[in-house]
């Protein structure tokens, strides 16, 4: 476990660098219901995903949104496309988001496709979670549409839909995890900072308690989370796990403690002076809480136990933002349990193979002689997850 950090530094700086400025996930909703020859489509995207499309990096104009989307976002009929029945609707959507409204009309009602090009021009790595029901019967039935599979057929000759299987499901777990830069990085950091297999699976199991719980909760409505606050605090885990690589590392506990709990209470002091959009009681509780664990666990000879709890904590902060896209479906109740299930199972897979492949590069690293020393790896990478986490954490605080 010991040689696993060397690769780190490559893979952690290689990858993640050439994310820090792009929104950490690439993606949107659509809702289509079909009611006949009738397709009533709901677009959803975060604010970020429509900046390239404006000049001074501002959000485009709701003009400019209603064109791009109804070149882009349509539904196919028996191989000709269905003619748009305007207007071009804005719907009210969550904030940090934007949500339109488009209806086409087919001339027929059998083999439907949906075709969604939207934002994968812009950013190639995009994903579309479509939901697709059919008014009449019920029926429902899911759909990942990305720039290569941009037509996806979703019903038959008869106009039936497709149903959804559970490997649908697991492929959107999976897809999270390796569409999710800020979940990649804290599960590296994680990684990064257990020295042993038992350390290892001490904190992945932690995670995954956390985050299947509070996904549950989201999905099924008992929580429903500020997604901008859940935003933030994922950032934060990223850069408390590189204070922590780094603190047990340099043994200045202290010293890491107190840089990071004053950092967040300036950001606290600021609240209330007006400046940024997160609530003072939460920056100062995290302030609490930031300097008082990397305070323990930079002190203590072995932490591994301690981690498993704390890990529980950050799952439950990454659960939620596993749900934030699941919150926007208009899902079946009866397929809920299948969901959660298929989602998490793919969010473990996506998570293990990660781990794996990270493991397995390392050793034939090693195999090839390609070591460094685990102390420069551990500072380096440590480094880069806090500053990573920590712009993550103010651009997200202050938007």
């Amino acid at each position: 476990m010991r040689r696993l950090a060397k690769f780190l530094a490559f893979l952690v700086l290689a990858f993640g660098a050439a994310q820090a400025q792009a929104h950490t996930r690439s993606e949107s909703d659509s809702v289509w219901e079909i009611d006949g020859k009738r397709v009533d489509v709901t677009v959803t995207f975060a604010t970020a995903e429509a900046k390239p499309l404006s000049r001074d990096g501002a959000p485009p104009s709701d003009e400019v949104m209603r064109r791009y989307l109804a070149e882009r976002v349509y539904p196919i009929a028996a191989g000709q496309r269905c003619a748009l029945d305007p207007p071009v609707e804005v719907l009210s959507a969550q904030p940090g988001f934007r949500k339109f409204d488009m209806t086409y009309r087919c001339a027929d009602s059998r083999k439907l496709e949906v075709h969604s090009g939207a934002f994968s021009d812009l950013t190639p790595s995009h994903v579309n979670f479509a939901q697709i029901q059919n008014a009449g019967t019920g029926e429902f039935t899911e759909q990942l549409i990305t720039r290569d599979r941009a037509t996806v057929a979703v019903s038959g000759e008869g106009g039936e839909l497709q149903e959804a299987s559970f490997l649908d499901f697991v492929r959107m777990g999976v897809m999270h995890i390796f569409t999710g830069v800020d979940h990649m990085s804290f599960l590296l950091g994680l990684v990064l900072i257990s020295r042993r297999l038992k350390d290892l699976v001490f904190v992945v199991t932690g995670f995954t308690i956390g985050h299947s719980l509070t996904l549950a909760l989201a999905v099924t409505g008992v929580l429903r989370p500020h997604a901008e606050y859940i935003d933030a605090l994922v950032a934060l885990t990223i850069a408390l796990i590189g204070a922590e690589n780094l603190a047990v590392a340099t043994h200045r506990a202290g010293s890491v403690a107190l840089a990071a709990a004053a950092g967040l209470l300036v950001m606290a002091a600021a609240k209330l002076l007006g400046f940024g959009d997160l609530p003072f009681l939460l920056l100062f509780g995290s302030a609490l809480f930031t300097g008082g664990y990397l305070l323990v666990s930079g002190s203590l000879a072995d932490a591994g136990r301690l981690r498993m709890v704390i890990t529980v904590v950050f799952g439950l902060i990454h659960g939620f933002g596993f749900a934030a896209n699941l919150l926007e479906m208009q899902l079946p109740t009866g397929r809920i349990a299948e969901l959660l299930v298929g989602f998490n199972l793919g969010v473990e897979v996506g998570q293990m193979t990660l781990v794996l492949g990270t493991s397995l590069a390392v050793y034939l690293l090693a195999r090839m002689k390609l070591s460094m020393p685990r102390p420069i790896v551990v500072e380096v990478c440590s480094a880069f997850l806090i500053a990573l986490g920590a712009y993550w954490f103010a651009t997200r605080s202050f938007a």
